[in-house]
């Protein structure tokens, strides 16, 4: 399914010094998610938004269907969620921590340490793929290179669910939960047109307003997305 750990495989554009950087930029962002673990999930204990859209997608999926949770944390509530459907779940993230916690929280689900920039896309399988506020983590280069993995890695028609956070920033470092963490983020159009020219048509949008159990993490609004792969025209 994924190929190297966090930033061990050369990318598209990338090379040599720069390379190099992106390795230590994203043993960084996992050091800091390391260092998070289960407070994320006290941090952000509501998470009806998320659910819902979920919902919505097994109302769509077959019974047993594969589905790639990009980013899955402590695999709460997402991972967690398509389980108990009977969905066949293999979860993505570059934090051996969160990890670990995700596989104690979903026993039957598959767990693999990597970045979704390394997804093996030589066989589409996947009748979905979620992606819940870890697309952010990203450039929005690598955003765009993120989402044609995505594409490429579902099957005709497959669904896309993805969250994230409505700010006009670019790979900009923040504090969050006391660590240090870079973060991109779109307004709402331009999410819109980057999900479309990505190869994919939004069935279904809601934006919320989401205000963290802590001081530590800023209000902000929730930007999700339901979307089914759109075939490209050779």
């Amino acid at each position: 399914m994924v190929i190297g750990k966090p930033g061990a495989s050369p990318r598209e554009g990338l090379a040599g010094s720069a390379d190099q950087a992106w390795v230590e930029r994203e043993q960084a962002q996992a050091r800091a998610y390391d260092a998070i673990g289960a407070r994320y999930d006290e941090a952000f204990p509501h998470k009806e938004g998320q659910l819902a859209v979920v919902t919505m997608l097994l109302e769509r999926l077959p019974v047993g269907a594969r589905v790639l949770d990009v980013g899955t944390g402590t695999g709460l509530p997402t991972a967690r969620q398509l389980a108990d459907a009977g969905c066949r779940v293999a979860g993505l993230d570059i934090s051996p921590r969160m990890i670990e916690i995700a596989r104690g929280n979903v026993p039957e689900a598959e767990f693999v340490l990597g970045d979704v920039l390394d997804l093996d896309v030589t066989d589409p399988r996947y009748e979905a793929v979620t992606a819940f506020f870890s697309l952010l983590h990203l450039p929005r280069g690598q955003v765009h290179a993120a989402l044609g993995l995505i594409h490429e890695a579902l099957v005709c028609g497959g669904w896309f669910a993805v969250a994230m956070v409505e700010a006009d920033v670019d790979d900009v470092p923040i504090a969050f939960l006391d660590s240090r963490v870079r973060v991109t983020g779109y307004l709402r159009g331009d999410l819109r047109s980057v999900l479309t020219e990505s190869g994919f048509t939004i069935e279904h949008e809601q934006v919320l307003s989401y205000a963290p159990e802590t001081s530590s993490a800023q209000p902000e609004i929730q930007m999700f997305f339901l979307c089914r792969k759109a075939d490209r025209q050779s």
